[in-house]
């Protein structure tokens, strides 16, 4: 009986037809799992979405209708008005010294005090003066022969006794510190001012504060009215620039007090009263013949047939030679709301001494309480603040000889660093301001060195 058939694994298997049959065999694992058939599902609202914003973004934009540049032509268009009144602001000299100092001015007008405010607090903070240190070199003038010594003439106008030094605060005192300089004009040799310089506190040593000295005798006041200053849209006699005339007998002109807004005080001038005085106010108040006074309204001084000129500021910062009670070089209402904070800033202050002499001081980083101890010790019995701030304390002195007019390129700052410029008071100015002129006065003329006009 035959055996089983043995195949051959490579010979192929044949059918009962004779045909071979084909048969599967066991296939190797794909290297990659096979795909699988799926149902197509649809996008969800959300891919929608995100599918219509990049079809919106990546569509091309008409040139001239992208929406951001649309709406910033719009802004540009509606606030041009506002941009023209900057600009004219920013190039007119009346609004200050700078460029900075204009727009400052004009943020103040449009309802931006606050702005304002804000930036001066932040400015100050950021730039207290620094404790101790020395002057800057020439910040005091070295001592010279004295000039409170000087004597008139026998023919020379009546004047009043050249004033003694001011007691320096700071021991030991830099050498000169405290000691009078003749300043301005003169008469007949007589010096119509004197300046002195010295550290207003024993703190910070490095400050330098001057100190004007005027005498009343030889000198007549004037209050200048200024543009927006104040504010009535009137024109006043005496107002920027200063006339050719005014200026061959100049030796001084100084900034006055602050806006009328801030002011807390009134304003009168050439009989019209622009702004109400305030009863008890600091007032500087000028009579027909130049003579000039400081004092509280209603009590030290009032309304006189021969008044030409009443500015107050604020309260009296000095009464009965001595600084007034109460004052706080912390306090940020009373004596300036424009400089919230413990600051110490450029301030300004005028008084008058016992004989009427006209007493001026001015310096940087000054607290109240610094001002009315300055004022005080050059021998103010009443004084009043004046201007604050860097842009608007300005005492400039025209040293120059009898006749040769006062010009921008003549006037002389009262202390190295203020920053305003004496070319400020021969153009159109917004702010009001005083001078100090030589008076009239006759002498033979054998011994005349100068006649007033």
């Amino acid at each position: 009986m035959p055996g089983p058939t043995v195949y051959d694994q490579d010979d192929p298997i044949v059918g009962a037809s004779g045909l071979p049959v084909v048969e599967s065999m066991p296939r190797r694992p794909p290297t990659d799992p096979p795909r699988r058939a799926h149902a197509v599902s649809k996008p969800s609202r959300r891919e929608r979405r995100a599918l219509r914003k990049q079809r919106i973004r990546e569509r091309p934009t008409p040139v001239g209708r992208h929406p951001k540049t649309t709406i910033f032509v719009i802004v540009m268009i509606l606030l041009s008005p506002i941009w023209a009144s900057m600009g004219q602001a920013a190039t007119n000299p009346a609004l200050g010294p700078t460029p900075g100092s204009r727009l400052t001015e004009w943020v103040r007008d449009h309802g931006g005090g606050g702005i304002v405010t804000w930036a001066e607090n932040t400015w100050y903070t950021w730039h207290a003066p620094p404790k101790g240190g020395k002057p800057v070199a020439g910040a005091i003038p070295k001592p010279t022969a004295s000039s409170s010594s000087t004597t008139p003439v026998a023919s020379g106008p009546a004047h009043l006794a050249a004033p003694a030094a001011i007691v320096p605060f700071v021991s030991p005192p830099t050498a000169g510190e405290g000691q009078w300089h003749a300043i301005g004009r003169s008469v007949d040799g007589v010096p119509t001012m004197y300046a002195a310089y010295l550290r207003p506190n024993a703190v910070y040593t490095s400050l330098v504060t001057g100190v004007a000295w005027m005498d009343t005798k030889l000198l007549s006041a004037k209050l200048y009215a200024g543009t927006t200053i104040p504010g009535t849209g009137q024109t006043f006699t005496n107002m920027a620039p200063i006339s050719a005339e005014a200026a061959t007998t100049l030796s001084a002109a100084f900034n006055s007090g602050f806006r009328m807004q801030d002011a807390q005080g009134g304003f009168y001038l050439d009989g019209v009263t622009a702004v109400p005085l305030v009863n008890g106010a600091a007032s500087a108040v000028i009579d027909s013949s130049g003579n000039i006074n400081i004092g509280a309204w209603g009590t030290d001084v009032t309304m006189q047939p021969n008044t030409v000129a009443v500015r107050q500021n604020l309260d009296l910062i000095v009464n009965n030679g001595a600084p007034v009670p109460g004052l706080n070089q912390n306090d940020n209402i009373r004596w300036g709301a424009t400089l919230g904070g413990k600051v110490q800033v450029w301030r300004s202050g005028i008084g008058v001494t016992a004989d009427g002499a006209l007493v001026y001081a001015a310096g940087n980083d000054l607290s109240i309480v610094d001002l009315a101890n300055v004022l005080a010790r050059a021998g103010a019995v009443r004084a009043m603040e004046l201007d604050i701030n860097t842009a608007w304390v300005n005492f400039t002195h025209f040293d120059v000889n009898p006749g040769v007019p006062a010009t921008a390129a003549n006037g002389v700052k009262l202390t190295y660093d203020q920053a305003t410029y004496p070319s400020r008071y021969f153009y159109p100015l917004s702010r009001d301001f005083f001078t100090m002129s030589v008076r009239p006065y006759s002498v033979p003329a054998a011994t005349s060195h100068f006649r007033g006009n």
